[in-house]
């Protein structure tokens, strides 16, 4: 059975030329072209990469502070007690407890886009990394969401730090923006994101590390970029 695609997505892949890749300018150019829907489409830079995900040397996960943020309202969930927990209050963290926060997220509640904690509070939150993990909010060291300086880490999720995991197909994505950027900061994000997940790149990887990345807005059509963009970043 075809998939139904509705008018403004026809539309827009009128604009892309086929078997063309696009300099990452180009492709910006070209999204910001497209007929938008009601709302402000958040823009993702997705990479499909050289490893294997079954092998746990050759995991790439790791997070990025992006110059211009993600456009977004992050709502931040910290698991702490005491002083770390009145810190992350006071940094903006909206949902902010220990154990009676893991009870709520036992019993359905996962209303929030980031998670943090304290490494003494992770003895706990490993009890509902069933619930955070697929959703990819499982707190991480690696990723700066394990710390005692809760502050600290809220501030950044809340500027626009973007934490990103290999999934089980080998592709690795996060939000750039929203396409009411201006172009130079959605360039300037998305290169900040590209030099991230090279330097991620696992010893044990070999040949083709990056093999493609492709732009894309919500309910629009993804645009392959040039490899360049990449192979430079990594030479």
């Amino acid at each position: 059975m075809a998939k139904y695609r509705s008018k403004r997505y026809k539309k827009a892949a009128a604009l892309v030329e086929t078997g063309k890749s696009y300099s990452l300018a180009d492709a910006i150019s070209t999204v910001k072209q497209f007929p938008a829907p009601k709302f402000t489409p958040t823009v993702t830079l997705s990479f499909h990469l050289g490893v294997d995900p079954r092998k746990s040397d050759q995991m790439v996960r790791g997070s990025v502070s992006l110059p211009h943020g993600t456009g977004r309202n992050v709502r931040v969930a910290v698991f702490a007690q005491g002083a770390a927990a009145e810190a992350a209050i006071a940094a903006g963290a909206e949902h902010v407890g220990y154990e009676d926060l893991i009870k709520k997220i036992q019993d359905g509640f996962t209303d929030f886009d980031s998670a943090i904690a304290t490494p003494d509070a992770m003895a706990e939150v490993r009890k509902i990394a069933r619930v955070l993990g697929p959703r990819g909010l499982m707190p991480n060291p690696k990723t700066g969401t394990v710390t005692d300086d809760t502050a600290k880490a809220v501030k950044e999720v809340k500027a626009g730090r973007v934490d990103y995991k290999l999934d089980k197909n080998g592709n690795v994505s996060a939000s750039i923006g929203k396409s009411s950027f201006e172009p130079a900061q959605l360039e300037e994000n998305a290169r900040a994101f590209v030099d991230s997940v090279v330097r991620a790149k696992p010893a044990s990887a070999k040949g083709n590390y990056i093999q493609s990345v492709t732009l894309a807005a919500t309910m629009l059509p993804g645009l392959p970029l040039e490899a360049a963009l990449y192979t430079k970043a990594s030479a």
